[in-house]
Parts: structure tokens; C-alpha cells; sequence
């Protein structure tokens, strides 16, 4: 295999996961009497680029398709972390009703919302039939494809080049990444902003992070290779935020390489901060394989402990990450008896690989139960929040990543 971005032969495992389905892909009953298909799961590390990068062995539309399962508003905290965003871009670029955004990957308009309520005229570009048509129904004008050069190029030829283009948690989803980005530039007015939203390897590494890891996302990224990939097709990352969602994400700005705005000193500086802790060295990289066992083991050890004791664990959150870590660890339900998530799409259903099942938040408070894993753990605080009155009968909540916390 070759670097999705520069060509570089791929010599160099970060991780291998072994193998697992789609995380996304949830369970019906019927589903669970056919046979399931699996993927490896092994990530690479370019050592020309530093791009980290799944092997090419699923194909986008297969992994978003139109029973897509994940919808963004269903977490409270990303919403209002979507809403603080809008605010903040329509201030800071003066976007009235003669501008025009962009968001790649809409998802179910959990974003564009605000801009609608706030009368600046907007498109969404999302390829699953499930979320689409949710942001439809509050408005939202929506293409169902998978956002390229080709798709960029025709908006701009309708005269359809954007103010700003936004893309959260996207970046690290599509497979031809160069595409991709020209696909940014061309849809870009000329003095026009992309944001992406992403979450930073750097992260990853620092705090084990490896259950961030599965087949919807085909890169994992660093300012580094980002600045790199986006000088490739003639944009500059001329600002970084860093954030706190999905436990350490990044927020570029960017705009065509020629803008008049100066690249901001941070930039550098973050980039600076990457090759100090050695990601820019293979040795950084080689090492993560035995970081993301130990994590997997202590929890699988935990969890077999608690099953000796007479003691029931259930998790909250079927989330993709959750489903990574349990099928590394070839958690089923006999060790964990129910997933609760408060996504209607993915109630009775059940989780891939490990086949649990998924049920109503309701459910806990109705059960006797002794811990709750969080699989989501970047949401700890308001899975704790939402399951309030559970603390009380003394249920102990547990989060497995960066290490075994009982909190």
C-alpha cells in the first residue's frame, strides 16, 4: 500500500486492531441469524508525511450508507458546541443573507440550524439518506452525495463558491483525502474560510486513544501532515484552535494560499509541539501497539473480575469507539449484558461484533446494576449527568480509556 497522500510505500505499522465490522453498523434481530462481515483493522504511519492511515480495504459507501446510525444531536454538548461555533463565525466574518456556507458532511443539520435561524443562506452536503432527511425537516437544504473536486467544481460553475465552508469530523472520513481538499479550494470563494474539525493525533498518542480508531476513519491527523496536504492543492492553514471535544481535537482554519491574512504564530508553534514529542520520528509510533493492549487487557481483566464477583456491568453509549475496544477485547454479553444509547435509530438493535443489545437509557433505572462503562468516554460528564439518580443506589460508573478509571 501507498500513502494516500504522497505516494510514500507504507512500510511501518502503527496498530493492528485484528479484525471488526463497520462500527457504525448496528444489528437487527433478524441480521443476527446471517453472517457478518469483517475488516481488518490495521493502521500505517508514513514515514515521509507522517499521515496515519487505515489500510484500503472498505470502500466510503459502504461504510455510509443509508442506514447510517450516528446522529449528532443526539449529544447535547455537541450541539451547544455547534451552536457556540456559528455564533462565533457569523460574528467574526459578518455572514448576512448575502453569504453562503458550506458544511460538508451535514450529518442531520445539527449545525446549519443556526445559521438558518440566523437567515444565512446554506447548503449541506451528506451522502446518508438517514440523517439528510432529518436536517431536511427543519430546513436545511441538502445534496446526497460524497463531497470531491467534481462536486466542488460544479457548485462553483453554478455560482455557488462559498463564504465559508465548515467540515467537523469529516476530514479523517474520506478516503482520497487529496480529492478531497481540492475539492475545498474549488468550492472556496476567494477571500473565502474553511474550518475542519478533527481529532489530533497528538492527542491519540498522548492519552492512548487508540478505540478512536475504526473503518470510517481513514486518517489520523496531524497539523503537520494537514498543513502539508492543504499546501499540496494551494491552500494555507493560517490559524489552529485547540478543543477539548472527542478528547483533543483541532480546529483549522483555512484559506487559498495567496489570502492576505497572515498565518498566525500558533501554527508553528503546534507544529513545533508535535516533533518535540517525536511525531515526526518513527519511534513515537512503533511503540503504541503495546500501549493499546494494555488498556485493552486491563479492561477485559477488569470486567472477567467483576463476572467472578456476582456483579452486573452494562455500558451507556453505542458508540463507535465503544464498539472498537470491545471487539479488540472479544467483550460479548456475557460480560456486558446491555448498551444503553439514547439514539432511537439504535435502540433494538444490536452492537456489531459483539452483538449486544442496545436498549432505552430508561432501562438502567428499571435493572439491578452494579457499574456503568462509559464507551463514549469523551462524554463522561454528561452520560453521568444524564444518569443522575442511578448514583444514589451506589452504581459506579467506569471509563477504560486512557487507562481504567472507576469514578
Amino acid at each position: 500500500m501507498k500513502c494516500r497522500h504522497c505516494g510514500n510505500k507504507l512500510e511501518y505499522v502503527f496498530v493492528d486492531l485484528g479484525f471488526a465490522p463497520p462500527s457504525n453498523a448496528n444489528l437487527t434481530k433478524e441480521e443476527l441469524l446471517e453472517p457478518e462481515l469483517y475488516f481488518p483493522l490495521k493502521v500505517r504511519v508514513c514515514d515521509s508525511c507522517w499521515l496515519v492511515q487505515t489500510e484500503d480495504y472498505t470502500e466510503a459507501e459502504k461504510l455510509f450508507d443509508k442506514d447510517y446510525a450516528y446522529f449528532s444531536s443526539t449529544s447535547s454538548s455537541w450541539v451547544e458546541h455547534a451552536k457556540r461555533y456559528s455564533r462565533k463565525m457569523i460574528e467574526e466574518l459578518k455572514l448576512d443573507v448575502n453569504s453562503f456556507v458550506i458544511e460538508v458532511a451535514s450529518n442531520d443539520g445539527y449545525l446549519l440550524k443556526n445559521f438558518i435561524n440566523s437567515k444565512v443562506p446554506c447548503l449541506g452536503v451528506e451522502p446518508t439518506d438517514s440523517t439528510a432527511s432529518e436536517a431536511e425537516k427543519i430546513g436545511i437544504p441538502v445534496l446526497r452525495e460524497f463531497f470531491g473536486s467534481l462536486l466542488a467544481g460544479k457548485l462553483a460553475n453554478e455560482g455557488r463558491k462559498a463564504d465559508l465552508i465548515v467540515g467537523n469530523n469529516v476530514y479523517a472520513h474520506v478516503p482520497d483525502i487529496n480529492d478531497f481538499t481540492l475539492g475545498l479550494k474549488r468550492a472556496l470563494k476567494e477571500n473565502g474560510t474553511i474550518t475542519l474539525e478533527f481529532p489530533h493525533l497528538m492527542e491519540l498518542i498522548k492519552y492512548t486513544q487508540f478505540d478512536t480508531i475504526y473503518h470510517e476513519h481513514f486518517s489520523y491527523l496531524s497539523l503537520f501532515s494537514v498543513r502539508r496536504i492543504f499546501e499540496s492543492v494551494g491552500l494555507r492553514v493560517w490559524n489552529v484552535e485547540q478543543l477539548t471535544t472527542h478528547g483533543g481535537s483541532l480546529r483549522v482554519y483555512g484559506c487559498h494560499i495567496d489570502d492576505h491574512r497572515k498565518t498566525e504564530k500558533i501554527v508553528d508553534d503546534l507544529v513545533g509541539q508535535e516533533k518535540k514529542i517525536g511525531m515526526q520520528d518513527l519511534g513515537v509510533y512503533l511503540e503504541f501497539q503495546h500501549k493499546a493492549n494494555k488498556v485493552k487487557n486491563n479492561l477485559l481483566s477488569f470486567l472477567i473480575k467483576k463476572k467472578e464477583e456476582g456483579k452486573r456491568v452494562v455500558a451507556y453509549g453505542a458508540a463507535a469507539k465503544g464498539n472498537t475496544i470491545l471487539n479488540y477485547a472479544g467483550v460479548k454479553c456475557d460480560l456486558i449484558d446491555f448498551v444503553c444509547d439514547a439514539a432511537l435509530a439504535k435502540q433494538g438493535k444490536y452492537m456489531p461484533g459483539s452483538h449486544i443489545p442496545i436498549v432505552r437509557p430508561e432501562v438502567m433505572f428499571n435493572e439491578e446494576i452494579d457499574y456503568i462503562l462509559i464507551l463514549p468516554w469523551n462524554i463522561a460528564n454528561e452520560v453521568k449527568t444524564t444518569c443522575e439518580g442511578l448514583v444514589d443506589q451506589r452504581v459506579k460508573f467506569v471509563t477504560a480509556v486512557p487507562e481504567l478509571n472507576i469514578i
